[in-house]
């Protein structure tokens, strides 16, 4: 697996789990304090997040931070 299929996996995960709690981009994008864009990017696979920014996504979520990590299918 290479960086950018690791990122696409990622969002892809961060994704699933903003539309199992019924959150659009804009209302998650207000609870992490950061841009509707950047949680675009993040979901495209374009931004590249530091591993503190994924623990607080994990929170917003009220999830493991192990479920957005598992690129298993």
């Amino acid at each position: 697996m290479d960086k950018r299929e690791l990122l696409k996996n990622f969002g892809k995960n961060v994704k699933i789990e903003r539309i199992k709690k019924d959150l659009t981009q804009e209302q998650f994008a207000e609870i992490l304090g950061v841009s509707t864009n950047y949680v675009a990017c993040v979901e495209n696979g374009r931004q590249n997040m530091s591993l503190g920014k994924i623990l607080e996504l994990s929170h917003a979520l009220l999830i493991d931070i192990n479920k957005l990590l598992d690129f298993t299918d």
